[in-house]
């Protein structure tokens, strides 16, 4: 079980600006904080399909033009999006290894201007199917790339805010995909589901400036033996041109001897080195246990499938369904932003011990009033599902929605970050692939019963947290390697004699 460290890393400290004034006013950080922040809109293509998909199934018209899609066919439809992210996630990882994290984000908006474009223009099911892989290829790209460029670019004091920052901009499309569904129910004809499926597009567009601002991953370009270029990037990006700046110098010694020994350690980088030591197959077990929970919690009955839900407690009509996915969204997008903007002052462990706490109650109480209603019909008690479903959300908001991707981001070496994410996307998509399929059988099959699978699962996720998820606040990127592989770990850059040694003499560098 691991143990909160709430100092930050002796030396970073020791190197830090004295009597900086605030981030907003240092033109180079409200430069960098911008840039990693218009990244965060690249999120939102998961939460706007999502949304998006939860809201054409409650419009006749979709329903009319995909004939009324049920069952396994409708499990398909969701689920061929994320056939598209597990396949190129790790295809992502490993371009970003060889390009560099930015030109692949690219390759990622060719995909979901071409997958837009179809779905809009979609005269059948196949086109609209189609369409829908397309985008899951975007999402592959995006998913895996923009938080690895944004982890390694950030700030380091800033590092773990922004990046579980990152994935609040799943809410912000889902955001739009509701308000927007909601706005075109009552249009007459197909553009009732093709105006959401054309403005998809919007919220990742919002990026481009940051995208064209933001700079190359200084830790890529050593990687790569760029080493002069990275160090004048992280003079321009964390010291506002100072070239002086001991914390560049801290930072850029720390990541060099750490890349460079990795490298002399491992001749080539591959999958299989995820199981090698006890460290990796913590990291690994972390990485798989997160991606897949993060889907089985609970969520992915209303992500997907909150009409079907809300038709189990009497709430039937196209309005008050869409209504309600829209300021359940709005409700999530404040909640992921409180939890991010925790990490650092509560501690990754904390968040996710009062998540599940929070989620558990409420699913209960929600299992409880459903079965109250089956039995009675009461519409009181199906009303009353409503308010712990946000009450269940704010549980899932304040922890799994900003860290399931950033826990995994930072708890893996440099060498193996890109594929570590890859296999939390993959661990997503067998999540959601199985409740694509199984949930819309199991609602329409036992209703209410099937709640009590997920506070079972439920129980799992916080024994899972308790005794294997460590505490990584006050930790650098390259220092994390102390946690999973002991305080004794050799690693250049931390205690290494052969990255550390200078001038003879071995320096020490210690995480109090």
């Amino acid at each position: 079980m691991g143990k909160s460290k709430g100092k930050m890393e002796a030396g970073l400290e020791a190197v830090l600006p004295p009597n900086a004034p605030a981030w907003w006013k240092q033109k180079h950080l409200l430069k960098l904080n911008f840039s990693l922040g218009s990244l965060f809109m690249l999120a939102s293509a998961v939460g706007y399909d999502g949304s998006m998909m939860n809201g054409l199934q409650a419009l006749t018209q979709w329903n009319d033009f995909m004939n009324t899609p049920a069952g396994a066919w409708l499990g398909f439809i969701n689920v061929i999006y994320w056939a598209g992210v597990g396949i190129f996630s790790p295809l992502t990882a490993w371009a970003a290894n060889k390009w560099g994290r930015k030109p692949v984000i690219y390759v990622g908006y060719f995909f979901l201007v071409l997958a837009t474009a179809l779905q809009t223009a979609a005269q059948n099911q196949a086109m609209f199917i189609a369409s829908r892989f397309l985008l899951g290829l975007s999402t592959g790209v995006f998913g895996n790339a923009v938080p690895l460029l944004t982890t390694e670019c950030a700030y380091p004091t800033h590092r773990g805010i922004i990046t579980s920052l990152y994935f609040t901009g799943y809410y912000c499309g889902a955001i739009l995909a509701a308000w927007i569904t909601f706005g075109t129910r009552n249009m007459e004809g197909s553009w009732a589901w093709r105006v959401p499926s054309l403005l998809q597009v919007a919220c990742p567009f919002t990026a481009i400036p940051g995208l064209l601002l933001i700079c190359e991953s200084p830790r890529w370009l050593i990687s790569v033996g760029r080493k002069e270029e990275a160090r004048k990037l992280m003079v321009d990006i964390h010291a506002g041109g100072d070239a002086s700046s001991l914390l560049v110098e801290h930072e850029f010694e720390e990541i060099e001897r750490t890349i460079v020994h990795e490298q002399e350690a491992s001749e080539g980088v591959s999958y299989m080195e995820m199981i090698k030591t006890p460290g990796n197959r913590h990291r690994l077990f972390i990485t798989i246990s997160l991606g897949i929970l993060s889907q089985w919690v609970g969520n992915g009955v209303v992500s997907y499938y909150l009409a079907l839900m809300l038709d189990t407690i009497g709430i039937t009509t196209v309005t008050n369904q869409t209504l309600i996915s829209g300021c359940l969204q709005i409700w999530n997008l404040i909640f992921a932003i409180v939890g991010a903007s925790l990490v650092d002052k509560l501690g990754r462990r904390v968040l996710f011990m009062s998540s599940f706490v929070i989620m558990i109650i409420s699913y209960i109480i929600i299992t409880a009033l459903s079965a109250t209603f089956a039995k009675t019909g009461s519409a009181g008690m199906g009303t009353a599902v409503i308010p712990f479903l946000f009450i269940y959300f704010l549980g899932y908001d304040i922890a799994i929605t900003p860290l399931m991707i950033s826990y995994p981001v930072e708890i893996w070496p440099y060498r193996l970050r890109g594929r570590g994410l890859s296999v939390a996307w993959m661990a997503m998509v067998l999540g959601v692939i199985f409740n694509v399929f199984v949930n819309p059988i199991a609602l329409a099959a036992i209703a209410w019963k099937y709640y009590i699978v997920f506070v079972v699962v439920l129980a799992f996720y916080g024994a899972i947290i308790w005794f294997t998820f460590p505490e990584t606040k006050g930790y650098s990127l390259e220092e994390m390697v102390k946690i999973f592989d002991g305080e004794d770990a050799v690693l250049a850059g931390l205690d290494s004699e052969k990255g550390m040694e200078k001038d003879g003499e071995v320096k020490e560098k210690v995480v109090e």
